[in-house]
């Protein structure tokens, strides 16, 4: 493997780089589950491909197995808080892994593919690729310098079909690079291999190799 041993230098936040020490840099940001060890194999995957990586933990520390679990420790969330941080994380990234005026990639899941939208929408120059798994948001993104590709489950009760409209609508207003991948027999989560109940192999590794390249061609 090219990448070297992930640590958590920075309070809150994991970290993975590539043998070289440095690389474009991609932030992780994870789903309601928390920073869990998928997240961080996954960032660590990123690293595989040359990328430096960055995933906030925007629970500190606590993991949810159910969604019971996860529903209360979203609902525990701040707002403002969970801006910050992501803020923080993300001006720290460019920090360690790029020269300066370089672009960031963000991926995102489901919450934090919300929060990755925002990211987008509110550091237009900072993100220059936006991947969002299983995640919508409202907003006005004609001033944002990122590109977009989201991947969607055919079947997904926390993703309305008329909230991926209304999203196609305004990124095409805007005039911006926006492709939407649907997953044909795949659920909300399909791309995570903790979730036995939900994970699609063949549609996660398709969904992979299509995010790498969107990275590599846009950061």
């Amino acid at each position: 493997m090219k990448y070297s041993q992930s640590t958590n230098t920075f309070s809150n936040m994991y970290q993975a780089q590539p043998k070289s020490g440095t690389g474009k840099g991609v932030l992780v940001i994870h789903a309601w589950w928390g920073l869990n060890q998928f997240f961080k194999d996954l960032c660590d995957r990123l690293a595989g491909e040359g990328f430096f990586v960055v995933a906030p933990d925007l629970y500190h520390g606590r993991i949810a197995s159910t969604i019971d679990e996860a529903k209360k420790l979203r609902s525990k969330l701040k707002q403002a808080t969970v801006a910050d941080e992501i803020t923080r994380a993300a001006d720290q990234l460019q920090q360690l892994s790029s020269i300066s005026g370089q672009g960031l990639g963000v991926m995102g899941f489901s919450l934090g593919g919300y929060w990755g939208l925002w990211l987008a929408e509110q550091k237009p120059s900072l993100v220059t690729a936006t991947i969002v798994f299983y995640g919508l948001r409202n907003g006005d993104y004609s001033t944002s310098q990122s590109a977009f590709q989201f991947h969607l489950a055919e079947a997904d009760e926390y993703v309305a079909a008329s909230g991926v409209k209304k999203l196609q609508k305004s990124l095409d207003a805007a005039d911006k690079v926006a492709t939407f991948y649907t997953y044909p027999g795949t659920s909300h989560w399909f791309f995570e291999s903790d979730r036995p109940d939900a994970y699609n192999s063949q549609a996660a590794q398709l969904a992979w190799n299509r995010s790498v390249e969107f990275l590599k061609l846009y950061i």
